[in-house]
């Protein structure tokens, strides 16, 4: 475990969003999304807002538009479409409207990544970053992805951030 200089403070509960990026999932089948939710619940995060949209630019900034407007959701973690392939477009959805990137988060995912997969990391353009006091993570789609996100890198910073951004 990392030494952290900043100690969170203990016991402080985050509202979370969740989007599935997908054109095919259903709710019986977004394994990820549950998957997100599960390990926010296990570390005593509340998911405030659940959605399973198209891999539409139009749609995912429309819905990111109307979490910002939620007093009861400081962050959003999106799930699928950062790859590359021309039906992949969350990044490109989400990268116009955030106001700060945190450069670290994509560069660390894909290290870890790369540590797993090999090579085919350098695919994933997972981000994250601020836009309108809310804290973005953009995760790939597989549950192996977002386990790793998750429990490497998101749970253990997001009260740190959270509080960062004065949501905490």
């Amino acid at each position: 475990m990392a030494n952290h200089p900043h100690p969170d403070a203990p016991h402080t509960t985050i509202n979370c969003a969740v989007i599935t990026v997908s054109d095919t999932r259903t709710i019986e089948t977004d394994k990820s999304g549950q998957l997100i939710h599960e390990l926010l619940s296990g570390a005593n995060h509340t998911v405030t807002a659940y959605a399973i949209i198209k891999d539409e630019p139009t749609l995912i900034q429309t819905e990111i538009e109307k979490l910002k407007e939620r007093t009861d959701v400081d962050v959003i973690i999106l799930n699928g479409g950062t790859g590359i392939a021309p039906r992949d477009t969350t990044y490109d959805a989400i990268e116009k409207l955030l106001e700060k990137t945190l450069l670290g988060f994509g560069e660390i995912f894909r290290y870890l990544s790369y540590q797993e997969i090999g090579s085919r990391a350098i695919a994933s353009r997972a981000t994250a970053g601020t836009y309108q006091g809310k804290l973005i993570f953009s995760v790939p789609g597989s549950s192996n992805a977002v386990r790793l996100a998750m429990e490497k890198l998101i749970l253990p910073e997001i009260v740190h951030l959270v509080g960062q951004i004065g949501n905490g």
